[in-house]
């Protein structure tokens, strides 16, 4: 197992840091706050080709896999870029597997897709459910009721809508209600799925449960790009804040806190590492993989989000300062797609069920 980057993988890093770059979206994201619409990243992302990441040559796009969509991912998590390539991505990879007519349009980004995902029986829960740890219950498409919270739903024109059993359906003609949120850099939105345009998408209940461990994959990429910039943030003001002529990262207080988000964001790269080998190389163990690495990635998000705040002397409740902004981040995404709880128990299922 080689977990080193190629060198066409820290190309496509280093141009997703690039792309970003052009916007100072951590600012975009305090304004947001305030009401101010976000930047529209959308044209930037098809420029640079990730609306079809995970696209097959084919198809019209990059055909690359989960680890280089992660990549992606990491950087937006980085710079709080509201990119919508989480709700995205999956979508795209189960069109691809379907053969949907709009894939080409998916693909270029010309028409923007979304994930209205159902988490996949486990171990400590036999059936499909879209009941998150703190969402709220979904049905499959045609029966008139709303799917709650679906991330990047704004804007969306087609729908892929995982239902009962793991059948998947593409709808189209949505109507969405976007939703304040407690992070403003993240889309989430009402969807009505009773418009009477659902398709169903010719793929397998193992495709449908892939797509949702996807999910959790570029999710738990996404949140330790943001770790490492937490990381950046609060070890750089240990450095140069002195008290009682000291730099306060000299004393072991700090020092420890420091070292603690340090050692939780490389447990969750190693996780992460290991879920984007598995999706490429041993699909067997994706599940595990991906589950395990959301699992670690959100609580490290929480941790780095929180210690920021605490080195900063506790500047969490401030507009004037970037350190509330990550802590914003750390709280939805552990809430979102079946939260970081969900995650936590597939992995603990799956372990028992090995060990019994």
């Amino acid at each position: 197992m080689n977990l080193a980057l190629s060198d066409e993988q820290e190309f496509l890093r280093e141009a997703a840091r690039g792309t970003l770059a052009r916007v100072n979206t951590v600012e975009a994201a305090r304004e947001a706050l305030e009401g101010a619409p976000l930047p529209d990243l959308w044209p930037a992302a098809c420029e640079a080709g990730w609306p079809g990441l995970l696209v097959s040559e084919d198809h019209g796009g990059a055909g690359l896999g989960p680890f280089d969509a992660m990549l992606v991912m990491g950087e937006c998590g980085r710079v709080l870029a509201g990119v919508p390539l989480l709700g995205h991505l999956p979508a795209s990879w189960l069109l691809d597997r379907g053969g949907h007519p709009a894939l080409q349009d998916v693909a270029a980004g010309t028409r923007r897709a979304a994930f209205v995902g159902a988490q996949p029986p486990s171990d400590l829960g036999g059936g499909w459910t879209w009941d998150g740890e703190h969402g709220k219950g979904r049905v499959p498409a045609g029966d008139g009721t709303t799917a709650h919270w679906v991330v990047d739903a704004p804007g969306a024109d087609v729908f892929v809508v995982v239902g009962a059993g793991g059948s998947v359906s593409v709808v189209e003609g949505v109507t969405v209600e976007t939703v304040t949120r407690y992070d403003a850099t993240r889309s989430l939105g009402l969807a009505d799925l009773s418009a009477d345009t659902a398709t169903p998408l010719d793929v397998s209940a193992t495709d449908a449960a892939n797509a949702w461990h996807l999910a959790q994959a570029l999710i738990a990429a996404e949140s330790l790009g943001t770790v490492e910039t937490c990381l950046e943030l609060a070890v750089a003001y240990a450095k140069e804040r002195f008290t009682f002529g000291r730099a306060i990262g000299s004393y072991q207080a700090i020092k420890h806190q420091l070292v603690e988000v340090l050692r939780v964001l490389e447990n969750g790269r190693s996780l992460l590492y290991y879920a984007g080998w598995a999706g490429e190389s041993k699909p067997e163990e994706f599940a595990l993989a991906a589950s395990a690495a959301r699992s670690v990635a959100g609580r490290a998000l929480d941790t780095a989000a929180r210690t920021n705040i605490a080195v900063h002397g506790g500047i969490g409740a401030t507009w004037e300062h970037d350190a509330p902004l990550y802590f914003r981040r750390a709280q939805l995404s552990r809430r979102l797609l079946g939260g970081t709880g969900g995650a936590t128990d597939r992995v603990a299922g799956e372990l028992i069920a090995a060990a019994a």
